[in-house]
């Protein structure tokens, strides 16, 4: 279950690998830029169907809000290394979002439905709203002088309203993940206080 993001958005933050051409890392196509709110794993096709109720009443329940992405960084905590002795690579590089009431209220009520629907493993940590622009190639980051790492912290002021939630594939392709929209729910709910 995700969160699309606007055209111009996408290309805005893809862009980034123009910018960071030196960065050891496996770029996320445009495309594919999105906001994941639940990570769902393998589903047989009666599972994506029960979901795919879940998200609609979810939906159905929430309106539309703000978003904004306000820092372009290391993740996924920024808990990395720059020091050769201690060197922790980070595993990405994200467009990190604002935590907000109405995002996390939408994140909790998609994963309460969601797990009463289909019983999947809930995942328990704490959710940083981030797009996912590139997975860091570990080995090649090794191999840079810890003085010549890229330095990518970057202040960006992107805002877009999420008007709708999409129950998204992923397929592992010769290129990388590609992802694809099996549905689409606009949010068009009164009440924000969920379910």
């Amino acid at each position: 279950m995700a969160i699309n993001v606007p055209q111009d958005i996408k290309k805005f933050l893809a862009r980034r690998e123009e910018k960071l051409a030196d960065l050891p890392a496996r770029w996320t196509n445009a495309e594919n830029l999105h906001i994941t709110l639940v990570f769902m794993g393998d589903l047989f096709d009666t599972e994506i169907g029960e979901a795919c109720i879940a998200v609609k009443k979810v939906a159905e329940s929430h309106s539309s809000f703000e978003l904004s992405l306000s820092t372009i960084a290391y993740g996924p905590d920024n808990n990395y290394s720059f020091d050769e002795a201690q060197d922790k690579p980070p595993k990405m590089l994200w467009a990190v979002g604002e935590k907000s009431k109405e995002l996390s209220l939408l994140k909790n009520n998609l994963q309460k439905s969601l797990y009463e629907r289909v019983h999947f493993k809930n995942d328990n940590k704490s959710f940083s709203p981030h797009i996912t622009l590139a997975r860091i190639k570990t080995f090649a980051w090794r191999q840079i002088d810890p003085d010549s790492r890229p330095e990518v912290e970057e202040l960006i002021n992107l805002n877009f309203s999420v008007e709708s939630v999409e129950v998204m594939e992923s397929e592992l392709k010769k290129g990388g993940q590609r992802y694809s929209v099996i549905e689409s729910f606009q949010l068009t709910g009164g009440s924000e206080e969920g379910q």
